[in-house]
């Protein structure tokens, strides 16, 4: 479940990056990858936890200069975490560690991975991507960690905010500290709002009160808790703003509560709480990837239906043609050239060397334009329409989804675009498998002609009356056509002795077995041609163009990977392995 998580977080922040910060959808996204963030790292502080003797965690949070480092360093009994009047004096996550050795501190690094670990000296107002740890002792506090973290409102927030996310789901205990000018602020209420299903104990400082305010300050937090909150108010500890003045009360107050907060944390529930947060936004962080989906699943029914079109039309305007289909016609001619009369065969390769001088001419001449070209048969062209008209078909399908009210329009532009783009890619490949098809299939042409030669045999009056149509003038035209691959089993010439083959065929005894032939070659065509055009390469190619559009415009997680995570989701939450 951390793997997806990650990885699902990545894909919107790639996205997001080519996104203008003041669009829609770069909000949305901004909380998901919030949401995303905050879970990841809870779910890594759970390994933490598996893993080792982690110490209790305490993050002091709020917005800018509600006096968030002074409680940090009232909370430690020194002055530690830097001060200032200036808003956002803080950007960087600094961890206190209390009482603590070094072994105690392993994992740490782990859990701030993509951030810097500095002295606290070091930190650099102008590099966010770095947080600090330094070791102190404290004889108010047990074994912790106390963090003073950056605030979450201000105009650079978004620029250090990984780092308090990461910082506020290692807590164990968050310390709320807001000021009477900012106990209000929306601000305050989103954040709380996005840590609530993490049911951390938190503490609240209002700071900075002044004498009379308190009373009705704590009241309106607390009526604005109840509006937004499930559970009922947090403690509250008050502090008036006096320069000066005597904060040993106060102190004593915070620290006790603290250690109250500290004592009832329930680490066991951890991973209940993390399968409950995912569980609650996973629907909303998973629909973008969801609307591709539907719209992946959409374009291949669409490529599916487009490729049975597709063996249709091969059907009807090739094997079913009258005037097109010429495959048995070449099983035939193969046939001829088994005939061969042994006696006659010196005189018949004489004659059609005579005969096949013109032929011959006119095959020279052409060479020197097309030698390194393969003649183009009738099943080629009708391959070559077929594919292109398939594309069109997808183009037209892809408009009429563009005219449809959906929230994917974007996802069908870019297969669109990918799609014209690769156009001519597409057919290319397309004709350079039907040439290899054609190569191939020789072998069943080849094969049909050996079997009807075979049953021929079986017939010898049939098989001497093929021989002299063999020996005529016609077949040996025909024979030096199909040797020398120039001219097509429709030319002018060859008609006739084809014609006298067929007819002479279809009148014998054996007519109906080589109608069957026939008939068993085109399945056999229909097979390969389904299979291997169609299915291995159309098809295949057009269903892997969403994988070709750009990474960092589109989520590209399969079916698979989201029904492998929700499949934990399912699962029993105390049965989960969610880390």
């Amino acid at each position: 479940m951390l793997e997806f998580i990650t990885i699902l977080k990545q894909r919107y922040l790639s996205i997001q990056s080519g996104l203008s910060q003041q669009s829609s959808q770069w909000i949305s996204y901004q909380a998901c990858i919030e949401q995303l963030t905050l879970i990841e790292s809870f779910l890594h502080k759970g390994t933490l936890i598996e893993q080792r003797e982690h110490p209790l965690h305490i993050a002091v949070i709020g917005p800018t200069q509600s006096g968030k480092s002074t409680i940090t360093n009232l909370l430690l009994n020194q002055e530690v975490a830097g001060v200032s009047p200036l808003a956002g004096f803080t950007v960087h996550p600094q961890g206190f560690a209390v009482n603590l050795d070094s072994d105690a501190l392993t994992g740490i690094s782990e859990h701030f991975a993509g951030l810097q670990e500095v002295p606290q000296f070091a930190l650099d107002h102008e590099e966010y991507d770095c947080y600090s740890v330094s070791s102190m002792t404290s004889d108010s506090l047990p074994a912790c960690m106390v963090w003073d973290t950056p605030d979450f409102d201000s105009i650079d927030a978004h620029s250090y905010k990984v780092g308090v996310l990461k910082t506020l789901a290692l807590a164990d205990v968050l310390l709320l500290v807001v000021s009477k000018e900012k106990y209000a602020d929306q601000s305050v209420w989103d954040m709380m709002a996005l840590l609530e299903p993490l049911q951390q104990p938190v503490l609240v400082v209002i700071n900075k009160l002044v004498p009379d305010s308190e009373r009705l300050i704590m009241e309106s937090f607390k009526e604005r808790w109840q509006q937004v909150h499930a559970d009922k108010p947090p403690t509250i500890l008050p502090i008036l703003y006096s320069k000066g003045s005597d904060l040993a009360g106060p102190q004593t107050e915070l620290h006790d509560l603290m250690l109250a907060s500290l004592k009832s944390v329930k680490r066991k529930k951890h991973q209940e709480v993390a399968y409950q947060y995912i569980k609650g936004y996973w629907q909303t962080w998973l629909l973008p990837a969801t609307l591709e989906q539907e719209a992946q699943k959409q374009w291949q029914h669409i490529i599916d239906n487009a490729i049975l079109d597709a063996v249709k039309a091969y059907q009807r305007d090739y094997l079913d043609h009258p005037n097109h289909y010429d495959t048995f016609q070449n099983a035939l001619a193969k046939l001829l050239t088994l005939l061969e009369v042994p006696g006659l065969a010196a005189v018949m390769a004489q004659s059609r060397k005579v005969l096949s001088w013109p032929l011959r001419k006119v095959f020279s001449i052409g060479r020197n334009t097309i030698k390194k070209q393969t003649s183009v048969s009738q099943e080629t062209v009708v391959l070559q329409q077929i594919s292109e008209h398939v594309l069109l078909q997808l183009g037209d399908k892809i408009l009429d989804q563009l005219e449809l009210p959906q929230d994917n329009h974007k996802w069908w532009k870019a297969i669109n675009s990918q799609l014209r783009q690769d156009k001519a890619i597409i057919l290319q490949g397309f004709s350079q498998s039907t040439l290899a098809y054609h190569e191939d299939f020789k072998y069943e042409v080849d094969k049909t002609a050996q079997s009807l030669y075979t049953k021929l045999e079986e017939h010898p009056a049939i098989l001497n009356g093929l021989r002299l149509t063999r020996v005529s003038v016609d077949a040996a035209a025909l024979a030096l056509a199909v040797q020398a691959g120039g001219i097509g089993l429709h030319d002018l010439i060859l008609a006739p002795a084809m014609l006298s083959v067929t007819s002479y065929l279809a009148e014998s005894a054996v007519g109906g077995y080589f109608t069957r032939a026939e008939q068993e070659l085109k399945q056999q065509q229909l097979k390969v041609v389904s299979h291997l055009l169609f299915n291995q390469n159309l098809q295949q190619v057009l269903a892997n163009l969403p994988e070709k559009m750009a990474q960092n415009t589109h989520f590209n997680i399969s079916a698979e990977q989201i029904a492998a995570a929700e499949a934990q989701l399912k699962a029993k939450p105390h049965g989960l392995r969610i880390f």
